[in-house]
């Protein structure tokens, strides 16, 4: 049997996660996290007083990705065990970050590095940012098309260049491409909406067939595509980018009051694919969670898995480089064959312009560390991916040479449109609602509603 188990990825699906267990709900979730940001508030605000005590420095990051939280704790105590700098990572659960940042900088002991969202996050924080126009960070960073700025004031910059698309087994799909009466003789055949739809429809239909002949142990052609706080993310983010990327596109815009909705039926049709072809009845969707459709995907049980170049790193525990691609998420619009992945950054490091100087200055050394050094560069696009800077460490990560492959072949990019809604974590949740309501049996106009309509509000709500 050619199953792989990962150890590391059994016990992650097993256990309690940061966020939630396998059956917790996202309201869990969010309580866990809640109990472990006051108590690591509480061992920085200690860190911070210990610091002013002896007149130096000290660092406090609010990270906005919950599943890069233990890599960021990592290169914390990386840092202070070199320089002996205090710095405290606290991690925001998903779908609180705004919240969490409005209540923590309402502290004294308040973050001195902080995430902005794209230009819609700087017109909300831009007096708490402090410019770094003039930082030796701001001259290492090789193009301006990686920052935020208010006039001439740089007031957020980027840390790194992300892709995600869909990541397939190209073992399992090699093998299938080998069957009798196989939709596609070769993956480069996969190319647009209908091909995909094609694949994804005949292996879900033969799945013993293929277990049988091959000795695989696969469930279904896509991994769950879990609706919890772990993974709903992946979809009211990441998914929903293609509507609005492909609107922006076309109106040749890069943000509006109203969107009209006009490829939410591309958005349907691909949705339909990824929890039809599953693992998993739909109906069970809203309380799976990312860290199972991870081990899905590792133990060789689906074919298909929506994710990031961010999950390189855990994948590559349990499947090689020549086992996993990435591929662009086709949804049926006219010209994507010549689609490329979904890159770009979804948030920009900023540095509170009201903290002390000491601790502005650890904070500027700190992000410099990153970026710079050989430890921490090494790092940064190992775990994380291509980082904009002049000494960045070159990158294994394969679902990154995908994405520069593809462009190379003259394939467009599909930027991060998402950047530009209007109260993100409302809309998203009025998204998520509406798409559980469909999952359950619901009508797909309720997900128009949350996504036109409620974009409409929440554009209102943010622009008064």
């Amino acid at each position: 049997m050619k199953r792989k188990v990962l150890s590391v990825m059994l016990a992650t699906a097993m256990t309690a996660t940061l966020f939630a267990g396998c059956g917790s709900d996202a309201s869990n979730a969010d309580s866990a996290n809640s109990a472990d940001a006051t108590a690591s508030t509480t061992e920085a605000g200690d860190a911070k007083t210990d610091a002013a005590a002896s007149g130096s420095g000290s660092v406090y990051y609010l990270n906005f990705k919950p599943e890069q939280d233990q890599q960021w704790q990592d290169l914390a105590a990386k840092y202070t065990a070199e320089t002996g700098t205090e710095v405290t990572v606290i991690t925001a659960a998903d779908g609180t970050y705004e919240q969490t940042l409005k209540s923590e900088m309402a502290k004294s002991e308040a973050p001195t590095l902080f995430q902005v969202n794209g230009p819609v996050g700087l017109a909300n924080w831009k007096d708490y940012c402090m410019d770094l126009s003039g930082s030796e960070l701001y001259s290492h960073l090789t193009s301006d098309d990686f920052v935020l700025k208010d006039g001439n004031a740089v007031q957020g910059i980027a840390y790194v260049i992300e892709t995600y698309g869909i990541i397939y087994n190209k073992t399992i799909l090699n093998d299938y491409c080998t069957m009798d009466n196989a939709v596609i003789s070769s993956v480069d055949e996969i190319n647009n909406f209908a091909t995909l739809k094609a694949v994804a429809d005949d292996i879900q239909s033969r799945l013993d067939e293929i277990n049988e002949k091959f000795g695989y142990d696969l469930q279904g052609a896509f991994t769950s595509a879990g609706m919890d706080g772990s993974s709903d993310w992946r979809f009211k983010t990441h998914l929903a980018n293609l509507p609005i990327y492909y609107e922006y596109k076309d109106k040749g815009i890069n943000s509006t009051d109203a969107i009209e909705g006009t490829y939410l039926d591309n958005y349907k049709q691909i949705w339909d694919l990824y929890i039809t072809d599953s693992t998993c009845d739909p109906g069970m969707l809203s309380s799976k969670t990312g860290d199972e459709a991870e081990s899905e995907f590792g133990m060789e049980e689906a074919v298909f898995y929506q994710n990031g170049t961010w999950e390189y790193d855990a994948l590559k525990k349990s499947i090689s480089d020549d086992d996993m691609q990435m591929i662009p998420i086709y949804c049926g619009v006219e010209g994507e064959e010549k689609a490329g992945l979904c890159s770009g950054t979804e948030n920009c490091w900023a540095v509170n312009a009201k903290a002390s100087k000491a601790d502005q200055k650890a904070t500027l050394e700190f992000m410099k560390w990153l970026v710079t050094s050989k430890e921490g560069t090494k790092v940064m696009a190992e775990q994380f991916g291509a980082i904009p800077y002049k000494k960045a460490a070159d990158s294994g990560n394969v679902f990154l040479k995908n994405a520069n492959d593809l462009l190379e072949a003259g394939n467009y990019n599909v930027d991060w449109a998402f950047n530009y809604t209007p109260n993100v974590d409302e809309w998203r949740a009025s998204l998520v609602a509406a798409m559980n309501k469909y999952d359950a049996g619901g009508s797909w106009d309720d997900v128009k509603t949350a996504f036109v309509q409620g974009w409409a509000t929440q554009y209102k709500a943010a622009n008064k």
